[in-house]
């Protein structure tokens, strides 16, 4: 008997309950996404180097003039073209100065070979003020780019700390310079300290470097499409266009679309999070 008024209670509770939770559901605001699959591009580059920049707004340049960009995917990695340079090199003030010492050449010669680069910038929209910028090593940076790829901003990592340091000149080795750019970025201090702390980000920066070797690059900026097709340098913009029509019209020959439209509503996640 006691057994049966038990088992009344827990069902008056369970149908009670339910019912309530029935009255407090809103109705689910619903979208519809397409799932298909993309064509990738991979960008090695060093956020120092002056012609990875240039290659980036070309690059750019070529995509927004790609019909089908909504089924290109970019991933940017990293290269790091000197992983000895100093936190703070010899003439690091003086960009000039630092080059001619090393290539043994004038100070002359480096100026108008440096020159020369402005105005090669100048012509793809870019300012570069390389008369304030400051040499140093380019490994915090990378780091925080790996880091902030996990959340979807690697692409906004590389412009903000390319632009940094090529037109602002700002140091890509201070703290508290680093953690401004990364809020810019959209990180947290904490997620910047994170970056800087954890080994993993050194390792996906070395992981990349040697990549790209293997791949065969020489250097950056390096573009691998689809990893059929590599581009080396800063190309043209309409070199890049038909590079992404050559390598898109095979890729679409081997990946038939297959589209999914979802509704989506509330759902439960494997990690545990009910939405």
């Amino acid at each position: 008997m006691k057994g049966n008024v038990l088992v009344a209670v827990f069902s008056l509770l369970f149908f009670t309950a339910c019912g309530q939770e029935k009255q407090q559901k809103q109705p689910t605001d619903t979208k519809r996404i397409t799932m298909e699959n993309k064509m990738k591009i991979e960008i090695w580059s060093d956020i120092m180097c002056p012609f990875c920049y240039i290659g980036k707004r070309n690059f750019e340049k070529a995509l927004s003039q790609f019909p089908d960009k909504e089924l290109i995917e970019v991933e940017w990695k990293s290269f790091q073209l000197d992983p000895a340079m100093p936190e703070v090199p010899k003439y690091q003030d003086d960009m000039y100065m630092f080059v001619a010492d090393r290539k043994g050449m004038s100070y002359e010669q480096s100026k108008k070979r440096h020159q020369d680069l402005i105005q090669y910038a100048k012509s793809v929209g870019l300012e570069y003020n390389l008369d304030k910028a400051l040499v140093t090593n380019s490994m915090k940076g990378h780091r925080i780019i790996q880091f902030a790829k996990t959340k979807g901003l690697g692409e906004k990592a590389e412009e903000t700390l390319f632009f940094a340091y090529f037109t602002q000149g700002r140091n890509l080795n201070d703290l508290a310079t680093l953690v401004e750019l990364g809020k810019e970025i959209g990180l947290t201090e904490a997620e910047v300290n994170q970056a800087l702390a954890d080994p993993l980000y050194m390792q996906k920066v070395a992981d990349d470097s040697r990549e790209a070797q293997t791949l065969g690059a020489r250097g950056v900026p390096f573009f691998v499409v689809n990893r059929k097709y590599a581009i080396a340098g800063a190309q043209q913009p309409n070199e890049i266009l038909q590079t992404l029509e050559k390598s898109f019209a095979e890729w679409k020959k081997e990946n038939p679309q297959t589209k999914l439209d979802i509704t989506e509503g509330k759902v439960c996640t494997p990690d545990g999070d009910c939405n």
